[in-house]
């Protein structure tokens, strides 16, 4: 059966996988991308951004797990980009160029309607409105019978955790602390009693954690 899965989602040993006041300077908010500086270390991250090279290990396998099997992408509006309200003039299409990493169907939750957009490598941005479950039913149903990658930000993940939609959760453990940001299980040990970890490994950069639901 097809699952949601949570992939690479790392965490600051302070609690926060966001940092705070995210801007288009600042896309995982100040400070923020300390939490990835490790997958940029490894062969799969590099490879990931088109360059050769990078550690083999437990960190790029990890790395590399996350898109075994992916047919979707389900993400917030903040995961998107900066932008709060209405699209304006319409010109932003996300963080990461003509060519995004998705090659797929990738679904935005937001309040404010906007057509599809298509972009190089495969990858077309889908605007749903109606919520996270019927953003994840239009993701499943186009990821043909492969699971979906709930991609963040911060909020959707805790949503679909806080109501038991989460199959598979990886967090990695980055030793930084960022001070404030967005917590990620602050107030969500009921929610996490419905799952379990099943894994919990280490390696110079980071403590990878795997959770699954009971």
């Amino acid at each position: 059966m097809p699952k949601l899965r949570v992939h690479n989602f790392p965490m600051s040993l302070d609690g926060y996988a966001a940092g705070p006041n995210q801007s288009v300077d600042n896309p995982l908010g100040e400070g923020g991308t300390r939490l990835h500086d490790w997958v940029f270390e490894t062969r799969a991250g590099r490879a990931m951004m088109g360059e050769d090279g990078g550690e083999e290990g437990v960190d790029s396998d990890f790395i590399a797990a996350g898109d075994v099997n992916i047919g979707a992408t389900l993400m917030g509006r903040n995961m998107f980009g900066p932008i709060r309200g209405d699209w304006g003039d319409g010109t932003w299409t996300g963080w990461w160029g003509p060519n995004p990493p998705y090659h797929h169907d990738t679904f935005v939750l937001t309040h404010h309607p906007r057509e599809s957009i298509e972009m190089e490598g495969g990858t077309t941005f889908h605007f749903v409105t109606d919520g996270l479950e019927a953003g994840l039913e239009r993701a499943f149903a186009a990821a043909n019978g492969h699971d979906v990658r709930l991609g963040g930000g911060v909020a959707t993940v805790r949503a679909a955790l806080r109501a038991g939609l989460v199959d598979e959760l990886h967090v990695p453990i980055v030793p930084v602390f960022l001070g404030a940001g967005e917590s990620l299980f602050d107030g969500m040990a009921g929610a996490m009693e419905a799952y379990e970890c099943v894994e919990l490994v280490s390696s110079p950069r980071v403590i990878h954690t795997r959770f699954t639901r009971r």
